[in-house]
């Protein structure tokens, strides 16, 4: 499949829950949907729309990575990136995006979420419903906070940082890159690179995988 091949209109990489959400933002926004993008499920239908290999995109068209884990982001949005295809950002019309805050490329904000003044949201970034995230944050590229997040102004999110269901981050602190803070968690000091922490106040748990896990 080549550009000119291709339907018109976003592909979604990734027809998972989140690939699916994504859909339902970008229908939601009135932006066509041409298809999703995925391995797995290449040649099936999902939602009614075709899944190609993510190899298959071609040149100048547009996409969004609707996955969850940030590494699988990175990877994808390189790939695509590489064939020449282009990040779209969406947003839900029911989110809230201040003024003065800036979002990457291949931002997906979903439907009651959110996004206070002065923020700064990096690419490939997601912000899942009902989540908010205060003013003045700066967020790197591919983070994640999961439906019901809170994070406080002023924190600082590393690339790759997620934070979970219901967790809280107290204004000021930092999430270092790839930290993941559990569901319900409340973040009262700085998370370190790659460390998963969980409960309230939150405390490092090393090595259980399975909190990744949306």
């Amino acid at each position: 499949m080549t550009s000119e091949t291709a339907p018109h209109g976003l592909w979604i990489a990734g027809a998972g829950g989140v690939g699916r959400e994504a859909l339902d933002t970008a229908l939601a926004a009135g932006v066509p949907v041409a298809g999703f993008l995925d391995d797995r499920l290449h040649g099936a239908t999902v939602r009614g729309l075709p899944v190609r290999r993510p190899e298959e995109l071609g040149a100048g068209a547009r996409y969004l990575v609707g996955i969850a884990d940030p590494a699988f982001r990175k990877r994808l949005a390189a790939l695509l990136d590489g064939l020449g295809a282009e990040p779209l950002t969406l947003v839900h019309p029911r989110a809230l995006i201040a003024p003065e805050t800036v979002l990457g490329p291949g931002c997906l904000v979903m439907g009651g979420a959110y996004v206070s003044s002065g923020v700064r949201l990096g690419a490939h970034s997601q912000v899942h419903y009902n989540a908010t995230v205060g003013h003045d944050t700066v967020a790197g590229e591919r983070v994640t906070v999961y439906p019901g997040g809170n994070v406080s102004g002023a924190v600082l999110l590393a690339d790759g940082a997620t934070v979970g269901s219901n967790a809280v981050v107290l204004q000021g602190r930092k999430i270092g890159a790839g930290a993941f803070v559990g569901a319900a968690a409340v973040v009262t000091r700085d998370v370190p690179p790659g460390e998963v922490v969980v409960g309230s106040p939150a405390r490092p748990l090393p090595g259980d995988a399975a909190l990744r896990t949306p």
